[in-house]
């Protein structure tokens, strides 16, 4: 029995249909890359946004206590008590 050989045609077409498919896969992997590309980034900012919500959530704990409004006074609105006396260093 005799096999017949695929003609000229049969190949281009089986060629063409090749590389459509590769055109296909590259494109499909350069928008896998861009999406886990994404998903890093808002991890990475959920992470962020979970250590400012507990730095606040620790915070809002602690706001009863004088000492830590005390602390707060001094560092972010330099305030002082009426009996303190504050050291300033000229060399720097």
């Amino acid at each position: 029995m005799k096999v017949k050989r695929a003609g000229i045609a049969t190949k281009l077409l089986v060629l063409v249909l090749l590389a459509a498919l590769a055109a296909a896969l590259l494109s499909t992997q350069a928008s896998l890359n861009a999406a886990q590309s994404d998903r890093d980034e808002l991890a990475r900012q959920v992470e962020e946004q979970r250590e400012a919500n507990a730095e606040l959530a620790d915070e809002i704990a602690h706001s009863g206590d004088p000492e830590y409004l005390a602390d707060i006074a001094r560092s972010k609105l330099d305030l002082l008590e009426p009996d303190e006396i504050e050291f300033v260093d000229s060399s720097q």
